[in-house]
């Protein structure tokens, strides 16, 4: 009976863990950012809502294979554009310029339960994300959520347990392997940082985009540690699908 009630026990704290991971260890930026960049997002948002998604650039309208070099190591990704247009197309972009050269995996999180490494922040705080140079603000990108049985994603709210009493069924699943964008509380809050899913993680699906999974080298996304760093990246093949 003892051993019984331990592992009942067990089991509720790491939900607890996990839980609070849910609610700050994929967060692209913290929920204390300042109101200046509360009122930019805000901008960005009504913005966004006015834009035809069909049109929005960059976009990736069909999969491209990307390579991360991590630690002189190779891991190839799948980005699906099929699925994910906007999200996947704002990866591509950040790979093309060169952007992910040299950043750290500032977050990865092992222990209770396998759950992401986490990278793409400039500052390699968990606070920093993509600047464009023609703005010179932060880029933010809409949640995009593609259900299954819909021919176009859903943007700029959350369908899984954070926006709905009631999850939807989505396309682009938290498999482990999948790779999907860091946010904050806000929807439309992902800019660069991305994480990688180490083991099924399918409490996260409708609330963060999943855009592409690790096809080769999964092996080495599950040796990441804190620090190492992705030496390159860039896009081996299905440039031609990508407009910016």
């Amino acid at each position: 009976m003892r051993k019984l009630e331990k592992t009942y026990l067990r089991a509720f704290f790491n939900i607890m863990f996990v839980s609070n991971l849910i609610l700050t260890g994929c967060s692209e930026i913290s929920n204390d950012y300042n109101g200046l960049e509360s009122k930019n997002e805000i901008a960005n948002i009504q913005q966004m809502n006015q834009i035809s998604m069909d049109q929005y650039t960059p976009r990736l309208e069909n999969t491209a294979i990307v390579q991360l070099d991590i630690n002189g190591s190779p891991v190839i990704i799948e980005v699906n554009g099929q699925d994910a247009p906007i999200t996947a197309g704002n990866f591509i972009d950040l790979v093309e310029r060169g952007f992910y050269n040299g950043l750290v995996f500032h977050r990865v999180i092992k222990d209770p339960t396998p759950f992401v490494a986490q990278g793409g922040d400039p500052d390699g705080t968990g606070m920093g994300g993509f600047i464009d140079s023609k703005t010179k603000q932060r880029r933010y990108i809409p949640l995009e959520i593609k259900l299954e049985n819909d021919e176009k994603p859903v943007y700029n709210q959350s369908l899984g347990i954070q926006g709905s009493v009631s999850p939807k069924s989505v396309v682009l699943k938290h498999k482990r392997g999948a790779i999907a964008m860091a946010r904050s509380a806000m929807p439309n809050s992902a800019s660069s940082q991305f994480y990688i899913a180490l083991s099924d993680l399918d409490f996260l699906n409708g609330d963060y985009a999943v855009f592409g999974k690790v096809i080769e080298g999964m092996n080495i996304v599950d040796n990441i540690d804190e620090g190492d760093r992705i030496n390159s990246a860039y896009v081996t093949s299905g440039l031609e699908n990508f407009k910016k």
